[in-house]
């Protein structure tokens, strides 16, 4: 298929493996999920059973190698599991919280938390965000103290999905009150450390299955081991991870607009008004012309910058424009697909509606459509 282009044979067997393991594992109780805002944390084991959190890691520690692409194949791939929370969970262990351990952690890091986070049976999740610092990140509070070979971690986080139900956290700290963006560090916490606790579990518009959580830290004591990389290059770390993470939900945005599309395009060749299918009525016509192209820019537009990534391209600007780009069309696209259903597009049982609600998070998380323009400003030079 010419849009498979980006993609190596390896990647298209793999692709086949992990959407059969979809269809069969996780599309089939969304419905069920969703309602129960949780899935069962039993799915994290059968996904690592797959491979599924293999790719583009290290094969001494339980991964197969490769590269990022297995990552934007998940991405791409969740989307059939119908279940935006399912995707964010699975989807943020694979690509936020495992990628950091294998780039900076020690080898006793990497056996204490990658091989088991590979296998599915240690969950993690990246906590940075906090109540009054969200895509500001030199702007967070939360404070860790070198007493002898102990950080001391005081402070709060918010909205971190998996931050319910995760073993470990990667925490950002600041370790340097004086040097800003330069005095962040990156520090491993476990579940269950004297001082740390998840204080709720918050309800969302979208993605309701997955769990975001609340985390507070109280005299939290942790062994100066567990610093992640190097002190103070905290802030570096997280900015090179956003920039897969912002790759990643662009792929994953593209491939949600192509799964609305898709059943709105069945929807509109059988639903009929006055008379005739609603899809041969012109303003319905131009609508998918429309929705359609948007996709395919968005699609190539990503595709070329991963591209550009994974042969070691500076493309810091690229990427902003595909967050931007293909994040905020899939929420119209999803719009347009609700309104192209009528009323039914609003009721509940319509997958349309879920689409739609678990997309509008897209252009917030990972660095809001207003930051990755201010980036894009600053690269012009302006």
């Amino acid at each position: 298929m010419e849009r498979e282009w980006l993609f190596e044979e390896d990647h298209r067997a793999y692709r086949e493996t992990v959407r059969r393991w979809i269809a069969r594992e996780l599309a089939p109780y969304a419905d069920e999920w969703e309602a129960a805002e949780e899935f069962p944390m039993d799915l994290y084991r059968k996904a690592g059973e797959i491979g599924f959190f293999a790719g583009g890691l290290p094969e001494e520690y339980g991964g197969v190698g490769g590269d990022f692409r297995y990552k934007i194949v998940n991405a791409e791939e969740l989307v059939g599991c119908r279940s935006g929370g399912v995707a964010a969970g699975l989807g943020l262990h694979d690509t936020i919280a495992l990628p950091p351990i294998s780039r900076f952690g020690t080898d006793e890091q990497k056996e204490r938390y990658l091989v088991p986070g590979i296998q599915g049976k240690k969950i993690g999740a990246l906590a940075v965000t906090e109540p009054n610092a969200g895509s500001d990140v030199g702007g967070i509070r939360t404070r860790a103290v070198r007493e002898g070979d102990e950080y001391v971690i005081d402070g709060s986080k918010t909205f971190i999905t998996n931050g319910v139900r995760a073993d470990f956290y990667i925490v950002a700290c600041v370790t340097d009150p004086g040097k800003k963006v330069h005095g962040i560090s990156q520090i491993l916490v476990d579940k269950g450390t004297p001082g740390f606790t998840v204080t709720r579990k918050l309800h969302k518009l979208g993605w309701r299955a997955s769990d975001t959580g609340e985390l507070a830290f109280e005299n939290v004591r942790v062994p100066a081991t567990n610093l992640l990389g190097t002190e103070n290059r905290g802030f570096y770390q997280i900015m090179e991870g956003f920039q897969e993470e912002r790759l990643l939900m662009a792929a994953g945005s593209t491939a949600a607009a192509q799964h609305c599309f898709d059943i709105t395009l069945e929807y509109a060749k059988g639903r009929e008004a006055f008379g005739r299918p609603i899809g041969s009525f012109q303003v319905t016509r131009h609508k998918f012309a429309d929705m359609l192209t948007w996709i395919e820019a968005a699609r190539r537009l990503v595709y070329h910058t991963i591209w550009l990534h994974i042969n070691g391209h500076e493309c810091n600007k690229e990427v902003a424009m595909c967050k931007i780009f293909a994040c905020e069309k899939a929420v119209e696209v999803a719009d347009m697909c609700i309104q192209i259903h009528g009323g039914y597009g609003y009721m509940m049982e319509y997958e349309v509606q879920r689409i739609w609600r678990d997309q509008r998070i897209q252009p917030i998380g990972g660095g809001t459509t207003e930051i990755q323009k201010e980036i894009i400003g600053k690269l012009l030079g302006l």
